[in-house]
């Protein structure tokens, strides 16, 4: 391809200027925050970054809890024979079927609840909350109001609406004690201070008691918090909690909790009000059974809490017991079928558990007043979308919160509907615009990608680029050099050469017709790892073909919340992708597999006709791993030729969280390949890329892949693989800034490796 002078002085100033412009603009937004107030979301980001104990401490909660969790789950499996998955289907049913039919069984919880003595009351909004409760406390002269963790309550921010009337509100939970008295606010919804560790928490004990709290002893905070609490529960006139459950055929409310506070402030006071969303009610006891097993389990890693009560009206003649229904944009959401689903939530936390931004940032930075992957759904429904725009940026999209959902909430998916909805209000940063701008356009992403890789050429070195001015972004990781030959170059036009001889040769593949979709990150970065999966799967004895005109599959500007550029991307590919006459449609990119097989339903969801040939092409559609394995079916100890250093696998998230490649890589590396494979600790939490994440939050990405990294040196294999190129590019650019001596491969690397040594041996 010819380009002239002037044609590529001018791409390079512009290139230029767009380099410079985000870095003056990047530095303004960063000035402009400076004297804001912290509890703004780049205050409290700041804040969060700056804190290297926070990660520490979320860190152990996120581990424990994992621990936990699985050995409970694992151990209710044996015992009863039910897994994880059975009991969260019938769970999500339970509740999709209540929502479907919600003013019929709020009716017959009133119904139940009156006939059993307790005021049932329907809200629209916080203030009326507050106004009723306000109300009731004058008229019946409360001067003191005591609380169980309630969620609501933190959603329509009661405390400080009781307190500005005069109320004292004491917090009898220990987590929301320490947060009251920290004037903090709760960082998970069932573990407030999963951000503090113990001598934090022995610090403000310590305030409060007057007396030198070590943090040594857990029992010496508990009683702490124990002796300071009991004259509250003694005196006070009004208990406030929320509820679990509330079970529709006998009008009760069920209260789930680790701690006898729940017990005392639903009975020692003669009021009791409950707060909660229509969204708790359940049928009959048994379903709030079904989700008693799932709610602790999730929720602490628990077979059951210390604490189920059961309330069904006042207890005594002199109490009273008044429930109040919270709408505050739970109608409305529950009409919405993009966001309807997340009113399943029991408010486990489960989620956040396992989120690695979380863990790095916590609950404060990651959501608004709910915390998780959760907290970036219903910002929006009760708090306005302005208040999820920050937020929600902060998700790597890995799907990891949607493997432990107990109800089957499709958070991902939801997440990026409320960024579309953040871009479709205000807008994408010009930056980020500009890019998908150009990565929309093939012809021109080629021109500019071809004139890039002629001018990095000062700046490049082997695969990377030195010495560029962005500390930020590249003081961590080094990044890629653009390829000086594309791919498609190499590959666009080839002949298929099916392997008639070989290890893998009579494969169950053999004698298809496969098409090979490269990928954009491949194409421009790793046009040596499209070679060797096309090397690859010829050697198992089908014939490949390379279609002209593959661009992009559209998931840049999906997880961007871009739909106008994504659908266009996404329609280019099915275009191209239909008229291809092949058995399988194979990539090494397992994050376009996801793209085309789990997202474009839901993209094209409007458009039946689209939707329907986008079908037939995802149909066809499969990643390399799944290919090797479920399809050529390679045979134990086929590509055993010889020794090679022991690897480590790391799980692309997306391969193990929305394909569900569990097992089939590690066949391949130890029993096909015959490698001595060493587990590594989290192989399946993402690495940190997230596409144009790590652009975005480059110190968040950057914490993320050291603990990736540390992970693999700690197995002590001097080769890692992956299924991903994301995930190469991101590794192999922190490994290099690191010095680390690690080799980055692809699957396809690494089989083609074997193949070659295998014809040595041969020879």
């Amino acid at each position: 391809m010819s380009l002239s002078f002037r044609r590529i002085a001018t791409l390079a100033v512009v290139g230029l200027l767009a380099a410079l412009g985000w870095r003056v603009a990047v530095r303004r937004k960063a000035a402009s925050h400076q004297g804001r107030a912290l509890t703004t979301f780049r205050g409290l980001y700041g804040q969060a970054l700056a804190n290297p104990q926070l990660r520490a401490n979320l860190a152990y909660y996120q581990k424990t809890w994992r621990r936990q969790r699985d050995a409970s789950l694992q151990a209710y499996q044996v015992r009863s024979g039910r897994d994880f998955e059975t009991l969260r289907h019938e769970l999500a049913g339970i509740k999709d079927a209540v929502l479907a039919d919600l003013p019929a069984y709020f009716r017959q919880f009133k119904d139940a609840a009156v006939r059993a003595g307790a005021v049932v009351v329907e809200v629209t909004s916080p203030e009326e909350v507050h106004r009723y409760i306000i109300d009731l406390a004058r008229r019946r002269g409360v001067s003191l109001v005591v609380k169980s963790k309630s969620m609501v309550s933190e959603e329509i921010h009661l405390n400080r609406a009781l307190e500005e009337s005069g109320l004292r509100v004491v917090e009898t939970d220990l987590g929301e004690y320490v947060v009251q008295l920290d004037h903090d606010r709760p960082s998970h919804m069932i573990s407030p201070i999963a951000h503090k560790n113990r001598y934090q928490v022995a610090e403000t004990l310590s305030r409060v008691s007057g007396s030198k709290v070590s943090g040594d002893d857990i029992s010496e905070l508990t009683g702490i918090a124990r002796r300071q609490l009991r004259p509250a529960f003694l005196e006070a006139q009004m208990g406030i909690s929320g509820a679990n459950v509330l079970i529709a055929e006998t009008g009760t409310a069920m209260l789930v909790t680790n701690e006898g506070n729940g017990r005392l402030i639903s009975s020692l006071p003669r009021i009791h009000v409950i707060v909660a969303g229509y969204e708790k009610l359940l049928p009959t006891l048994d379903d709030a059974m079904k989700q008693v097993r799932l709610l602790t389990r999730g929720g602490t890693g628990q077979h059951i809490t210390s604490y189920t009560t059961f309330i069904t009206g006042p207890d005594r003649p002199d109490r009273e017991l008044h429930i109040i229904l919270l709408d505050n944009g739970r109608w409305k959401m529950r009409a919405d079928p993009d966001f309807s689903e997340a009113l399943r939530c029991i408010r486990c936390g489960a989620c956040a558990n396992v989120c690695p931004p979380y863990q790095i940032v916590g609950g404060h930075v990651f959501g608004h007043v709910y915390a998780g992957a959760i907290g970036l759904v219903l910002t929006p429904a009760h708090h306005g979308l302005e208040n999820a725009v920050g937020p929600q940026s902060l998700c790597l999209s890995c799907n990891a919160c949607a493997t432990v959902c107990p109800v089957e909430i499709p958070l991902p998916r939801q997440i990026l509907d409320v960024r579309r909805d953040a871009v479709e209000s205000q807008g994408l940063p010009w930056y980020k615009g500009a890019a998908l701008e150009l990565w929309s356009h093939p012809r021109l992403f080629d021109l500019a990608t071809r004139v890039g890789a002629r001018l990095q050429v000062p700046a490049a070195e082997g695969h990377f680029l030195r010495h560029l001015p962005i500390p930020d972004q590249v003081s961590w990781r080094t990044p890629p050099a653009l390829a000086s030959r594309p791919a498609r170059d190499r590959l666009v036009g080839r002949r298929p050469a099916p392997a008639r001889h070989g290890p893998l040769a009579d494969s169950d593949a053999k004698g298809l017709r496969v098409a090979y979709f490269i990928q954009c990150v491949t194409d421009r970065f790793f046009p040596e790892m499209a070679e060797a999966t096309v090397r690859v799967i010829e050697a198992c004895g089908a014939g490949v073909i390379v279609p002209s005109g593959q661009h992009c599959c559209g998931l840049p500007a999906y997880d961007a919340g871009d739909r106008p550029r994504a659908l266009s991307m996404a329609k280019q590919t099915v275009r191209l992708l239909g008229r291809v006459e092949a058995d399988y449609i194979v990539t090494g990119a397992a994050s376009c597999v996801a793209m085309m097989v789990h997202d474009y339903p839901h993209l094209f969801r409007g458009d039946p006709e689209w939707l329907e040939r986008a079908r037939k092409v995802s149909d066809r559609v499969i990643d390399l791993t799944s290919f090797l394995d479920r399809v050529a079916r390679l045979p134990e100890g086929a590509l055993d030729s010889g020794p090679f250093a022991p690897v480590t696998y790391h799980h692309f998230c997306q391969s193990h969280n929305v394909l569900g490649l569990r097992t089939e890589p590690q066949r391949l590396i130890s029993r096909v390949m015959g490698l001595e494979l060493r587990e590594m600790e989290g192989a399946s939490t993402c690495c940190g890329f997230g596409g144009s994440f790590s652009i975005d939050h480059p110190r968040v990405s950057r914490h993320i892949v050291e603990q990736t990294l540390a992970n693999i040196a700690a197995t002590e294999a001097p080769v890692v693989v992956t299924d991903n190129p994301g995930c190469i590019l991101h590794l192999r650019g922190s490994a290099d800034a690191t010095g680390r001596p690690l080799r980055v491969l692809h699957v396809a690397e690494l089989v083609d490796e074997r193949l070659r040594q295998w014809g040595r041996t041969v020879a």
